[in-house]
């Protein structure tokens, strides 16, 4: 489980460390830093599959996720007694983000470019891409340099070996994590221990349930006990848990969302499969192509956090889009019933939800907000 994230130089988010708890739930007004922050946890799992530099580029390159305002401000700016101006003491040249947890600590150091010594005479196109500037994974709570386990320092990378280093590489790409590149349970058993756990985090964000989607039409009969990112694959997922994971459970949440409603799943054809929602007062099931968008994103975080393989981290965007108001505390139940098995990640602007969450003994309520640009929060003394 993780204990803690923090993150520094990202958009609104300029410094922060955030204590975790087994439930998590962040709520803020409008243009606060939620999404920032979700932003910043989501770049870190991509640093792990190697798609930091695509995950950057897609949201503007590394100049856009830099902190956009002053490093400082005047006394007379803060009160309000003049414009803000601000200043920068020195140009930012890196995005930092990391965790601990039960096991180890990791951080990473994202950074411009190196412009070419005496202004070389081919320099890189790739400007708005970033570089790794450094990383460390250490033991405990928090990072010592003597609990320092692998360190790396722009393309070289050293594993700690008893008392002394071993220099693991000496030439690892700028824009290669040593995550994706030295994962060697074996050489490394860290990094590979880290990669792993970082890998098994999920992310719902999103759901297409417009009448197009491929989600309401009929699926492909495979087992699948990890409902995919974008819910395509509903119905296997929601099959797999009535075959191997906690059936009760399913349509227990079914049933207290929608009293006297439950799920049956039927064959189109030889390979492919299809659900039907049964209601209580109707007299035939609906199929997916019916079903409410409301409802059916109900059924797909019931697919997500039942999922028969649990994972380390389940985080979730905006849960609540598409619910009618009285189906959140019947959401709030089965997000709290997911957190005995997982450590779970809520970002939030349903009141009705938060408070549904809050009954749960171990939920970490974070609630944030902006002043001159700058997100807070309310679990720390730090800035974001």
């Amino acid at each position: 489980m993780l204990k803690s994230f923090s993150v520094s130089n990202f958009r609104s988010l300029k410094n922060v460390i955030i204590p975790l708890s087994r439930l998590n739930v962040v709520t803020g007004p409008n243009g606060s830093g939620k999404s920032n922050l979700y932003k910043s946890l989501r770049l870190l799992s991509d640093v792990a599959k190697g798609n930091v530099v695509s995950s950057i580029a897609y949201d503007g390159g590394i100049l856009s996720s830099f902190w956009a305002g002053p490093t400082s401000f005047t006394k007379a700016e803060l009160a309000g007694k003049s414009d803000v101006q601000g200043k920068h003491e020195k140009a930012l040249t890196r995005i930092d983000l990391g965790f601990s947890s039960d096991d180890f600590g990791f951080c990473i150091s994202l950074g411009l470019p190196t412009p070419p010594v005496g202004g070389g005479s081919d320099p890189t196109m790739f400007t708005a891409d970033p570089v790794v500037r450094r990383e460390c994974i250490w033991a405990g709570d928090y990072y010592r340099p003597a609990s320092c386990l692998v360190d790396r320092v722009g393309p070289a990378a050293k594993v700690r070996q008893g008392r002394s280093w071993q220099v693991h590489a000496q030439h690892l790409a700028t824009f290669d994590s040593l995550l994706s590149e030295l994962a060697d349970p074996m050489a490394a058993p860290e990094v590979f221990a880290v990669k792993k756990q970082i890998d098994s985090w999920r992310f719902y964000d999103s759901f297409r349930t417009d009448r197009d989607s491929p989600i309401r039409q009929p699926q492909i009969s495979t087992r699948t006990p990890v409902l995919s990112h974008d819910g395509h694959d509903l119905v296997a997922a929601l099959r797999t848990i009535h075959e191997i994971g906690d059936r009760e459970g399913m349509q227990s949440a079914i049933s207290d969302a929608f009293p006297g409603a439950s799920i049956s799943f039927t064959k189109v054809y030889e390979s492919r499969f299809s659900l039907e929602f049964n209601q209580h007062g109707l007299l035939r099931p609906l199929s997916l192509a019916e079903l409410s968008d409301g409802t059916l994103r109900y059924l797909l975080l019931v697919a997500a956090l039942l999922s028969p393989r649990p994972p380390s981290l389940l985080v979730l965007n905006e849960p609540e889009t598409s619910l009618h108001p009285d189906l959140l505390p019947a959401l709030g139940r089965l997000i709290i019933k997911a957190a005995n098995e997982t450590q779970v990640w809520v970002v939030s602007h349903a009141q009705e939800l938060v408070w549904a969450l809050e009954e749960y003994p171990e939920c970490n309520a974070i609630r944030l907000d902006k002043e001159l640009g700058e997100t807070y929060t309310n679990r720390t003394n730090f800035m974001i």
